[in-house]
């Protein structure tokens, strides 16, 4: 029996401000365009063309196609340009819920590998000491899953590509967390999921206009 297609991902608004908006993004749908014209589809995209009037450079920071949650865009130029300076001075606050397979031996901790891309692998990261560029993830355990998975809190202080999955997978030994992310079919690929098991909850920034603190929140959907 042929299945139907299936319904493109789509975003769901969750604040709009004279000169960004925040969105939820599902799992599954690109942050920006990719490569072919079967990867034009994107947050970046829906953010377009739900707001017509937005102008300029939107994107500030990008999400794993595979993660989901909270995902930041500028509504001008010169909002892009000063959300992005926070996002890239750690000036943005931002907290990720995860399901890790198995239980580490620790309750929290700090990691902190260095990372760079594994060209010959791509687009799998890879630690190294030596030339990598820092990054660093503060994680605490929330409570024991089921069937051996463990549901942590992930609080970066950097924003390198698959921190937070190369730092739960990599070994204790080697300064990791020693359990992956559920659902990573880079860096745990013999134990498949429907789904990997990461999501953006909260981000806290400044508002561009009145440099308030503004927090936002997205419930964990696993």
């Amino acid at each position: 029996m042929n299945g139907s297609p299936l319904e493109p991902a789509k975003i769901r608004v969750v604040s709009v401000f004279d000169r960004f908006v925040v969105i939820d993004k599902p799992a599954g749908l690109l942050s920006v365009p990719g490569v072919g014209p079967e990867n034009q589809d994107c947050a970046a995209c829906q953010v377009c063309a739900t707001f017509p009037h937005a102008t300029g450079p939107l994107v500030c920071h990008r999400l794993d196609q595979a993660t989901s949650g909270l995902m930041v865009f500028a509504l001008d130029v010169e909002a892009q340009k000063l959300i992005s300076l926070q996002f890239q001075r750690q000036g943005v606050e931002k907290c990720y819920e995860a399901l890790l397979r198995g239980t580490p031996s620790r309750q929290e901790g700090c990691v902190e590998l260095p990372l760079r891309a594994d060209w010959p692998n791509r687009p799998r990261q890879m630690v190294d000491v030596v030339d990598g560029r820092p990054a660093r993830t503060l994680w605490r355990a929330i409570e024991s899953g089921v069937e051996g998975t463990t549901r942590v809190e992930f609080r970066p202080t950097t924003g390198k590509t698959h921190q937070l999955r190369l730092h739960a997978a990599t070994p204790e030994a080697q300064g990791g967390i020693g359990c992956p992310i559920v659902g990573d079919e880079l860096y745990d690929p013999q134990h498949p999921a429907p789904r990997l098991m990461l999501h953006a909850t909260r981000l806290r920034l400044s508002d561009p206009d009145t440099l308030r603190r503004v927090e936002f929140v997205s419930v964990c959907p696993f």
